[in-house]
């Protein structure tokens, strides 16, 4: 499976969409949902709280494990994706689309490059 090109990734397996608006969109990639299996509960961040870069932020419960999710980058939680409170499993669905987290306005705008490119992360922690 080949993530898309588009985003940067963690070797923790987060992904990072630029939003291009001053905030980054960060979920799980494909990899890691199916490696948890069907999730059944997440639990997301507060909007207004600060994170640092690998602070453990959010949890996500599968029937398998429960497994946290960690900062990509430094910053402040400004949105959450509130469906996943009803239907977790949208993370499964569609880990790059309806299943995203979080939404975080960066400490550094730069700190995005040094993220791994998808080609970096399908080679090493997402392989």
């Amino acid at each position: 499976m080949a993530s898309p090109s588009d985003l940067r990734y963690t070797d923790s397996h987060e992904w990072v969409r630029d939003n291009h608006d001053g905030t980054f969109t960060v979920g799980i990639p494909e990899h890691a949902q199916e490696a948890l299996g069907e999730l059944v509960y997440v639990e997301l961040p507060q909007p207004g709280r600060a994170l640092g870069r690998g602070e453990a932020c959010a949890v996500v419960e599968s029937t398998k494990a429960a497994s946290d999710v960690y900062a990509p980058v430094a910053g402040t939680v400004i949105a959450t994706n509130a469906a996943l409170a009803d239907a977790p499993q949208s993370v499964n669905a569609a880990p790059y689309g309806d299943g995203w987290l979080f939404t975080l306005k960066p400490a550094d705008a730069g700190a995005l490059s040094a993220l791994l490119a998808a080609d970096a992360y399908d080679a090493g922690p997402g392989a």
